[in-house]
């Protein structure tokens, strides 16, 4: 598996994942995604950012992940300092075909490498309240449970966000070892 900035020529393949994820999304209680959203627009615009990320497997499109900066006004229902840079990973998905291979972790731990090399000691994600999957995955990987929020582009939802703070790791990267 390599992890590597998606291309506009990924933008077909990531739309055929996503048509195989959102029935399974929706038969699970998960109504976060549908027939309008995520669309290749958005995704084109992640490329256009540099900020979609794809895990490909023998060049096939087994997950997608967006790391953004980019934290939706809602956060702050949670307490969060939307003022603070934060490294934000969205439209996280992985292909039914590739589920349970550790591709969501690699996508995240991508996530932790770009906030990394950024010098940004925060991550912050967010997930529908019926994923169940993404509600066990994060606190594996250290996120903590902030609370529940709405969000405004999906009415009638709630979604539960998490942090996760990287500030000794930023420090032990900058320290010099001898």
């Amino acid at each position: 598996m390599v992890i590597r900035r998606a291309i506009l020529n990924d933008i077909g393949p990531i739309m055929e994942l996503v048509k195989a994820v959102v029935p399974l999304m929706n038969a699970a209680g998960n109504w976060q995604w549908d027939d309008t959203y995520p669309n290749p627009a958005a995704f084109e615009k992640d490329i256009s950012l540099q900020q979609l990320w794809v895990a490909d497997i023998e060049g096939a499109i087994a997950g997608i992940a967006a790391i953004t900066t980019d934290q939706d006004a809602e956060y702050a229902q949670v307490g969060w300092d939307l003022e603070e840079t934060a490294i934000v990973t969205h439209r996280l998905a992985v292909s039914p075909d590739h589920q349970g291979k550790g591709i969501a972790v690699a996508l995240l731990q991508q996530a932790e490498k770009v906030a990394l090399d950024r010098g940004i000691p925060v991550l912050r994600i967010d997930t529908n309240s019926e994923n169940e999957a993404t509600q066990r995955l994060f606190p594996k990987l250290g996120y903590e449970y902030a609370g529940e929020i709405d969000l405004a582009f999906r009415p009638g939802l709630r979604f539960y966000c998490y942090e996760k703070r990287l500030i000794g790791n930023i420090l032990n990267k900058k320290t010099p070892s001898f």
